[in-house]
This record gives structure tokens, sequence and C-alpha cells, in this order.
């Protein structure tokens, strides 16, 4: 199991404690020292089900001062992705993968019912 997250960020830190206090086994990465590549990127966004606008971080300072709600709604799918995999800020963490799971951000219930 993959935990992507940035150390710093609170979320990622209650999430971590979270996996520790349920004995979750993971191996983790520091998302802006190592960044999620595009193709990384899109087999997680094809495999989550997700809107790949939930793999943006769209509470972060870059995605703000990029304007970016306004440009992601006409920008391709492919031109959303290879922008995510320029900098780790403008993607949600944490992010947790796990066989065919891909859990974007910390919801504690959502954890629970993949990983309990």
């Amino acid at each position: 199991m993959l935990f992507i997250c940035y150390p710093k960020c609170s979320t990622c830190k209650k999430a971590k404690k979270w996996l520790d206090d349920h004995n979750v086994t993971y191996e983790e990465r520091h998302i802006v020292e190592n960044n999620p590549s595009y193709n990384e990127l899109k087999e997680w966004y094809q495999k989550s089900g997700l809107s790949l606008r939930k793999f943006f971080n769209t509470s972060g300072m870059l995605y703000r001062e990029m304007k970016l709600k306004d440009k992601l709604p006409t920008m391709s799918e492919e031109s959303q992705l290879e922008l995510l995999a320029t900098d780790g800020m403008l993607v949600k963490r944490p992010l947790l993968i796990k066989d065919d799971t891909v859990l974007v951000g910390f919801k504690e219930a959502e954890w629970t019912v993949n990983l309990g």
C-alpha cells in the first residue's frame, strides 16, 4: 500500500495516525520530493472512479494563484494530468493506493470501509 502525503499537512498527519493506530502497513512517499508522474496519476484516476477535479488540491495556494478554478473546465483531461504531474502541491493529499483502491483525501469513514 502506498501512502502519499505532505508531512506538514494536518490532514496527512491525521491520516498517518489513523493508519498507525489501525496497524496498517504502508510505504510513505513525500508528495513534493517525489511528485506523482503523469502515468501514475492517470492510472490512479482511472482506478478511483472519481472526477479528475477531485485530484486537485483546490484549497492550495498554488491552485488559487494559477486561477485553476476558471481554467480546469476548459482543459483537456490530458492537460490536467500533465499539470498535476508538474507539482505535488497541486495534488490533493493524502493519497492512498492499494491494488484497485485509490482514496483521495482523508475521510475516516471511507478509510474504515475500504481498509477496516
